[in-house]
């Protein structure tokens, strides 16, 4: 009445999977599979009952081979939607804070054989999984379904069967599973055939599912003792930006362009955060750093003084512009170019050509005003070019207008 049966337990099944860990307990057996996704893939809720973010997610799959029957498979059944939000919800509370861990977090717990409280075996499931995949779990969770022997009113003869299997289940009077960690619990569930349970049959229920939780923590301990210290080399990383919040439509853009057009150039997932947080999601290190450049050099201020590796966009008769970042462009007048006198900057300077310039003023408009000649040598001996000529327009009294005529005179 108070053993617990057979355990067998492991981890790391499945190689490719961010986590894995099959848990058996008699001829319960369930498999989970651990995934890590970006903040993005963060479960959007709005219904009629509730509205929210949920960022972990556990599917409960039991196909009728898991009690030896034949049948269709259809979607799951309320029973098997009931079972994963239990398993769900009795380890959650052991989840890191997103502050810390912002992945989306999903575990698939597939029954592969069901003997008595398969929800139960899912939690012991769905934690070594997650520990085996690096989410840094602040507690083992396991749980026990507990059952009862009783006269039909359940008040004079009873007893508490520990680890209830399905025939227990059938003809027994209630379903009690308790789920928790070494030093509590976070979830329960109860039904029963009886006409209520005395509080004497519930305090016998908690003191022993408390001796039988232990004891499958421990074993499951002697499996892997705490989270791993490392994620799954297949599970995506993410690196976090702090930005100035007022910048965040920079990174956007007009219409998502920008965001858009960083996503297809480097393949990095971008979220971001109403506080300014930019967070990154990508399995390739080399261009997450590539992103990380970019975006922060869309968000960067220009200063007075910085030197900048830029480009030629666009070309007048009194300067150049060069992009200094991909939000910001800077004018290098005719004058700045070189030390020698300059008459087209057209003569020097070609459409995209690649340029140091340094940022020499920022005026009160915010207009940057750069120069390329200060980052070379200035020649020995240099002597000021003379100052350029007024513009005239030639024969036609240079290029006035002459007095206005009256209005309406031609």
């Amino acid at each position: 009445m108070t053993e617990v049966r057979p355990l067998n337990i492991e981890v790391d099944l499945i190689p490719r999977v961010h986590g894995s860990a099959m848990f058996m307990r008699g001829d319960t057996q369930v498999l989970t599979t651990v995934t890590l996704g970006a903040p993005g893939d963060i479960q959007l809720l709005d219904d009629m009952m509730e509205d929210g973010l949920k960022r972990y997610m556990h599917h409960y799959s039991d196909a009728p081979f898991t009690y030896g029957e034949t049948g269709w498979m259809r979607g799951p059944s309320r029973r098997a939607i009931g079972h994963g939000a239990l398993a769900e919800r009795a380890v959650e509370p052991m989840l890191p804070l997103e502050e810390s861990f912002p992945y989306a977090i999903r575990t698939t717990s597939e029954v592969l054989g069901s003997n008595g409280s398969s929800s139960m075996a899912s939690t012991c499931a769905s934690s070594l999984s997650l520990m085996a995949a690096g989410v840094p779990m602040k507690k083992a969770v396991a749980g026990i379904a507990m059952g009862l022997a009783s006269d039909l009113d359940g008040s004079s003869k009873w007893k508490v069967i520990t680890d209830l299997q399905d025939v227990e289940d059938g003809k027994g009077g209630m379903d009690f599973k308790i789920a928790g960690t070494y030093d509590g619990i976070t979830a329960v569930q109860m039904d029963t055939k009886t006409q209520g349970l005395t509080w004497d049959i519930v305090e016998q229920t908690f003191v022993q599912s408390v001796v039988a939780r232990r004891e499958i923590l421990e074993r499951m301990k002697a499996v892997i003792a705490e989270p791993r210290a490392e994620l799954s080399e297949y599970a995506p990383r993410i690196v976090t930006i702090q930005i100035d919040p007022e910048k965040i439509g920079d990174i956007i853009g007009p219409g998502g362009k920008t965001i858009k057009k960083l996503t297809a150039e480097t393949g990095v997932t971008i979220d971001i955060e109403q506080d300014g947080r930019v967070l990154l999601t990508s399995n390739d290190a080399d261009a997450m750093a590539e992103a990380v450049r970019q975006i922060e050099m869309i968000t960067k201020t220009v200063e007075a003084g910085e030197i900048y590796d830029g480009e030629v966009v666009r070309i007048e008769d009194f300067g150049a512009f060069v992009s200094l970042t991909p939000n910001k462009d800077g004018l290098v007048h005719v004058s700045e170019i070189s030390w020698g006198r300059t008459d087209k900057p057209s003569d020097v300077l070609k459409l995209g050509d690649k340029v140091k310039v340094k940022v020499k003023e920022i005026d009160n408009l915010g207009r940057v005003n750069l120069t390329m000649k200060e980052l070379t040598e200035k020649p020995e001996g240099y002597v000021p070019p003379p100052p350029r000529p007024p513009r005239t327009g030639g024969d036609r009294n240079g290029g006035s207008r002459g007095p206005r005529k009256p209005y309406g005179g031609r």
